[in-house]
């Protein structure tokens, strides 16, 4: 019997209902499937029986040999492949050609997961399993208190929509939080036209205080005389709070202030 292994953050998904629910959530035509973490192999049984190139990273040395042994002939037809290897570390081979993302992601590298894969062009999008707190944060609409700017960054690649959540009870250990599967899909890209890094350091500045006015947050990077000129500009109030703005708001005032600067 494997234990799962808390260095690992690993919590093994049981529940077949929710293996075919995420299964169901990956959109057609999809050639290539990279997944994270395939622990014991449960979800991946599944994913071999799609249409796609399935491609594993498993960071954890002992579940690598079983999953090896367990997946001989899929490995041999070169329907699947297995690395045994930190996926953070080994990107380049991820974003070898394009591909879906589709993992339960432990918990405490999810947002860096996500956040890699919304910045890399080869990813065509995601279903993923993460802690709930944050799938809302990455799905979150502005106006939600819970809008944040992972939600943006997530928006200006495509829709990020929270699916289903998943109860403790559907793993093996049952992890302390409830889990949720996200999806986003990849149809547009909004970054392409500005500074990318400029502005993700423009969110963060904006997001720095969430309880703060927006226009407190900003005054770390911009004058505040210049800040009330375009929020006069923009209509906005100058309590607005952070979660309370568009995305198309956020790109237009990024894009002014930077304009302002030159």
């Amino acid at each position: 019997m494997i234990k799962a292994k808390k260095k690992f953050g690993q919590n093994f998904l049981q529940d077949e209902n929710i293996k075919n629910k995420i299964i169901e959530s990956i959109p057609n035509g999809v050639k290539r499937i990279v997944e994270i973490g395939p622990g014991l192999g449960d979800l991946t049984q599944k994913l071999v029986k799609t249409n796609s190139q399935i491609d594993c990273f498993e960071i954890d040395g002992e579940l690598y040999e079983i999953l090896v042994d367990k997946f001989q002939d899929e490995i041999s037809s070169k329907k699947l492949s297995i690395s045994n290897c930190n996926a953070l570390n080994a990107w380049d081979k991820i974003s070898s050609s394009e591909y879906f993302l589709v993992a339960n992601l432990p918990y405490y590298v999810a947002t860096n997961m996500i956040l890699k894969a919304i910045d890399d062009p080869n990813c065509k999008g995601l279903v993923v399993m993460i802690q709930k707190e944050v799938a809302i944060k990455f799905s979150a609409k502005d106006r939600d208190k819970e809008f944040s700017s992972l939600a943006i960054l997530a928006a200006l690649k495509g829709k990020c929509e929270l699916l289903f959540d998943v109860p403790s009870t559907a793993f093996n250990p049952p992890p302390k939080v409830v889990s949720s599967v996200i999806r986003l899909v990849k149809d547009m890209d909004l970054s392409l036209d500005l500074d990318y890094a400029e502005f993700k350091n423009f969110l963060k500045a904006a997001f720095s205080a969430p309880r703060k006015t927006l226009l407190k947050n900003l005054s770390s990077l911009q004058s505040k005389e210049m800040l009330e000129n375009l929020f006069a500009k923009f209509e906005l109030n100058p309590t607005i709070r952070p979660h309370e703005l568009s995305v198309a708001l956020y790109l237009k005032i990024f894009k002014e202030a930077t304009n302002e600067r030159r």
